[in-house]
């Protein structure tokens, strides 16, 4: 059974990231918002921004929550091609296939993913024309990837639930708008101890806040501290309740 679903999940991933190789337009507007975003903020609100102590440039403090909106921005996608595969009809014909049923959600998940960390790669290698320097080793770049990836399977399977359940295309699309907006209630663009209040809390218990401060703790070779946890502890969380959202509305549409 396991093989199978292996197997199956091998081939439905290589038809779906064929899809994104003939249209690659889907990676460039993916990288576009972000790329934009840290253009205006590094050379147009950059020199107003004062990041705190320990920041040499803007963009060594920026780039960790850019990182964050990509991956918002490119899970959008996954939505987008699970509404169009429902519309078309190709999941009642792989239902009439012996093939794992759950295989289907996870060849997007997968396709999701190996998109989306083409996306932050193109977004570091702008960064690093923009200025942006770090003497993380190995295993800080091996920990910064692994906090992404986690953090783009949970919101993967987050878009998965729009993608089965939305009425129209937009709709589909629509619930990552949030979760661009997310990033610049948190510790993404300033610190937070520069906030009123309430805004403060709501900045400094969400889980964009932690993901990026020990994102930027890893790029500056500085203690993670408690934040790796927390970043952790949002990254499982998120991704457990949404797969298993998912896999529920999914058996409630389709199977």
């Amino acid at each position: 059974m396991t093989t199978r679903f292996a197997s199956d999940t091998a081939t439905l991933t290589g038809r779906s990231l064929s899809h994104v190789t003939r249209s690659p337009d889907t990676i460039i507007t993916t990288v576009i918002t972000p790329i934009a975003m840290m253009l205006l903020f590094v050379y147009v609100f950059g020199g107003a921004i004062d990041a705190g102590p320990g920041t040499d440039s803007y963009v060594d403090y920026l780039l960790p929550g850019i990182l964050i909106i990509t991956i918002a921005s490119g899970v959008a996608y996954t939505a987008y091609r699970l509404f169009t595969d429902l519309q078309s009809g190709i999941f009642e014909r792989f239902q009439s296939m012996p093939i794992a049923r759950s295989s289907v959600l996870w060849a997007h998940v997968l396709t999701s993913l190996v998109a989306n960390l083409v996306s932050l790669a193109v977004v570091i290698g702008v960064a690093l024309l923009m200025g942006f320097r770090t003497g993380a080793g190995v295993l800080a770049w091996l920990a910064v990837i692994g906090i992404l990836a986690l953090f783009t399977l949970g919101l993967t399977w987050l878009a998965v639930i729009p993608g089965l359940t939305a009425k129209t295309l937009d709709g589909a699309s629509a619930f990552s708008y949030p979760l661009i907006f997310l990033p610049f209630v948190s510790s993404a663009f300033v610190p937070t101890d520069s906030m009123p209040g309430p805004v403060r809390w709501f900045a400094e218990n969400q889980p964009v806040t932690s993901i990026v401060n020990t994102i930027r703790a890893l790029f500056a070779e500085q203690p993670v501290g408690n934040d790796v946890w927390v970043a952790l502890g949002w990254c499982v969380g998120i991704l457990v309740v949404a797969y298993a959202l998912a896999l529920a509305t999914y058996h409630r549409k389709i199977a």
